[in-house]
């Protein structure tokens, strides 16, 4: 019997049970409520209704890593919804999590899970896959401060080794198109000589950091991909993710505006840890995906795309006064343990350039403003 099915005959409250099962048990819960709220629904039909060259996928097999994560489940969601008769492969750790996010679907054939772990990549892992490969999509990664400041090795591994046999797989399998989901901090510091950052812009990185292993290694993987389209003519494409925000948020993230949301659905005043004059782009998870397969199904072979847009940019400090005035608390301040200050970000302005892919058709649907009133209503409806 799986954890899943243990909790339907545990007599423990919830706040009792051992901190994995509770962990899997509001990761469910949640979930579970999700897939039956009316926004979250219009969310992912919103984009599987998009004018995309959808064709591209009909019928065709799509590996994803990170598919149980904030961006790679919405992903799946909109890719059920469209209707395309696609299979995926769910390249993950943990069958059960899948499972539990995807219990909706789980036994309809379309998708598949594959055990892989991003963090010990090997090879092997992928040798018995027998499927076709069409599409790959590399979301796997640690994403927040405390997985780069407790699993560097495994923040690096998955960015680097991962995605080198990652694109050996699919230039063996003569995949259709790979796309590699990169990040808004392989652009490092602003020098202090732009307001956006465009695809070319290069900032300063202290590489010599513990830090440094989470935008480095994105830098690492994009040249990578440029080595496989030279050498193995592999298609790949590039997605500059920057920091996004949604519903499917995972309750392990601790970046900023997780926390700030987790504060506000919990009944807190938002815990600020820092002076708050950052300024980032933000961007609502239903407009990074939409971003996401823009530049799988229109982007040039070889280029890199921000997913992001001006109308998401805000300072941190406004970022923790607005999600505070939704929920009717007030920010308050505090210090940084030495674990999470170790995985902070250093970057103080780094707001980018949509420009690019907006010349493909992608549009974002959300401002700050609306994506922020949007999340909370929907995180407050899945909360347990």
């Amino acid at each position: 019997m799986d954890c899943l099915s243990i909790l339907a005959h545990i007599s423990l409250s919830v706040e009792q049970l051992p901190v994995k099962l509770y962990t899997i048990y509001t990761f469910y819960t949640a979930m579970k409520r999700l897939l039956s709220i009316k926004k979250y629904l219009e969310d992912v039909n919103r984009v599987a209704a998009l004018a995309l060259p959808w064709e591209k996928l009909r019928g065709k097999t799509v590996l994803i890593t990170g598919g149980t994560g904030l961006i790679g489940s919405f992903l799946i969601d909109v890719l059920k919804a469209a209707n395309l008769g696609c299979k995926v492969l769910l390249f993950g750790r943990s069958e059960e999590k899948a499972k539990a996010r995807f219990e909706e679907y789980w036994n309809e054939g379309w998708l598949k899970f594959v055990k892989w772990d991003a963090a010990e990549p090997r090879i092997e892992q992928m040798s018995y896959v027998e499927d076709p490969i069409d599409y790959v999509l590399h979301l796997a990664s640690n994403t927040h401060p405390v997985a780069y400041a407790t699993d560097p090795i495994g923040t690096i591994a998955t960015n680097v080794i991962a995605l080198n046999n990652l694109l050996a797989f699919a230039a063996e399998r003569k995949a259709s198109r790979f796309l590699f989901a990169s990040s808004n901090e392989i652009y490092g510091e602003n020098r202090g000589d732009v307001e956006l950052f465009d695809e070319k812009y290069c900032g300063y990185i202290d590489c010599n950091t513990l830090r440094a292993g989470y935008p480095e290694s994105k830098r690492c993987g994009e040249a990578l991909c440029q080595a496989y389209i030279r050498q193995k003519g592999l298609d790949c494409v590039i997605a500059r993710l920057t920091r996004t925000y949604g519903p499917t948020i995972l309750p392990t993230d601790t970046k900023a505006i997780s926390q700030f949301f987790r504060n506000a659905i919990n009944g807190e005043d938002i815990v600020l840890k820092s002076e708050g004059k950052q300024h980032y782009s933000y961007q609502y998870v239903s407009d990074s995906v939409s971003g996401l397969l823009t530049v799988l199904l229109k982007g040039e072979t070889g280029e890199a795309y921000n997913i992001a847009d001006e109308s998401g940019d805000i300072t941190l400090r406004d970022l923790a006064s607005l999600i505070a005035a939704q929920a009717g608390w007030k920010v308050v301040f505090d210090v940084p343990d030495s674990v999470e200050s170790a995985g902070f970000s250093k970057a103080t302005k780094a707001r980018l350039d949509g420009s690019k892919i907006r010349a493909l058709g992608w549009e974002p649907v959300y401002d700050i403003r609306a994506g922020v009133h949007r999340n909370y209503a929907m995180l407050a409806s899945t909360a347990p």
